[in-house]
């Protein structure tokens, strides 16, 4: 069934995702034009991350008993319309209120989608099928950039933000009127979705721990590169949309790649050795100096990712099958939401406090604390 039903959720995931991507590069910039500092900056990301870290876990544990394509239809068709409330904010506090919104939004996408082809993906082929899903989300979110900087240059932010919604409302489409709902070990009951027995896996604890730093590290890149750009190297909106761009593309590519690997060789190692080219990459990127410099250091990161993200999702999805997989990967999601939160906003402050460059440094220890928690759990596994 898994080949069926993913080319409709992948086109779905790709095109919400593509109009996720179209603000990557602008949101920044669009709150510092309304006098935003780096801490409500900080607070604007946060607050996408705060509340679908709330969302995740219900939507997920609530998927697992009653179906996942009613919350995809509902996300999708919530994060289309409040795409356009970027357009009627008119100061910080506005912005960061549609972020929140929004976010209630993406918690229940991106989890159930994982989970529906967690659902599906046939044993020993965990990576294969993770590989492809990260691929759809990744291209989607990696062209999107070069959309929002592009419309930007010529057009102006809010037909980026009209066209956010508007691939929003296709995602919708397509999984209300194409996507089947899966028959799920869920529905059929035998394993009662439990938060509470997942705490005693150390597969569980040491892939949540990894997720959350490395997703603190993601943060401060997602929040604080467009600044450093755009301020320090005078880099323009289509430029910073290509560097944004690039570094999720190529490791979109390179996810189908990753899933094979993940099939085939110890997952644990993969993980790490992913995790150490992306802490090197969120510390180099202060040295940059030019376009090419942080061209260059952003494809190590797609690099890190492409390595360590498909043995990480196979790995989650063994433990799904014996906990519930929507709330599996809702923890999991929700974990990684923490992260992009904390990590805008403890860059917002180490930015006021101390500099943007020291923004990247923290992103880079925190990689390191992750991979010595994941380490520590399963090293031997």
């Amino acid at each position: 069934m898994i080949k069926k039903a993913f080319p409709v959720l992948g086109l779905s995931i790709f095109a919400s995702m593509l109009g996720v991507g179209i603000v990557a590069p602008l949101l920044p910039l669009y709150a510092e034009k309304m006098g935003a500092t780096g801490i409500w900056i900080g607070m604007i990301f946060a607050g996408f991350s705060i509340s679908r870290t709330v969302v995740m876990p219900i939507a997920g544990k609530i998927s697992d008993r009653k179906g996942r394509k009613l919350f995809l239809g509902i996300g999708l068709f919530l994060y289309a319309i409040v795409s356009l409330g970027y357009i009627w904010a008119g100061d910080v506090f506005q912005l960061t209120l549609v972020r929140f919104v929004q976010g209630v939004a993406a918690g229940m996408v991106i989890p159930i989608a994982q989970a529906y082809v967690g659902d599906l993906s046939p044993k020993e082929e965990e990576g294969k099928w993770q590989g492809y899903f990260n691929a759809a989300f990744f291209s989607g979110f990696g062209f999107g950039p070069l959309m929002g900087g592009a419309l930007t240059d010529h057009f102006g932010m809010n037909l980026a933000f009209i066209s956010m919604g508007a691939l929003n409302i296709l995602g919708f489409i397509l999984v209300i009127f194409l996507l089947p709902e899966p028959e799920t070990k869920m529905t059929k009951g035998p394993i009662t979705p439990s938060f509470r027995k997942m705490g005693t896996s150390n597969v569980i604890k040491g892939l949540l721990g990894f997720r959350l730093a490395f997703s603190i590290g993601r943060g401060t890149f997602a929040g604080f590169l467009p600044i450093f750009a755009g301020m320090y190297i005078s880099l323009t909106a289509t430029k910073i949309g290509i560097l944004i761009a690039a570094n999720i593309l190529v490791m979109s590519l390179l996810q189908p790649l990753g899933g094979a690997l993940a099939d085939k060789l110890n997952r644990n190692v993969l993980v790490v050795t992913g995790s150490i080219a992306n802490i090197a990459f969120l510390a180099l990127i202060p040295s940059g100096k030019s376009f090419l410099d942080l061209l260059g250091i952003c494809l190590l990161g797609s690099l890190g990712g492409s390595i360590s993200m498909p043995a990480a999702s196979a790995m989650i999805v063994e433990e799904g099958r014996r906990f519930g997989m929507g709330s599996t990967m809702a923890l999991f999601g929700m974990v990684f939401s923490m992260g992009m939160g904390i990590g805008p906003l403890l860059g917002g402050t180490i930015v006021d406090v101390l500099n943007i460059g020291a923004v990247f440094y923290f992103g880079a220890f925190m990689g390191m604390l992750g991979t010595a928690i994941l380490l520590f759990y399963v090293g031997n596994r």
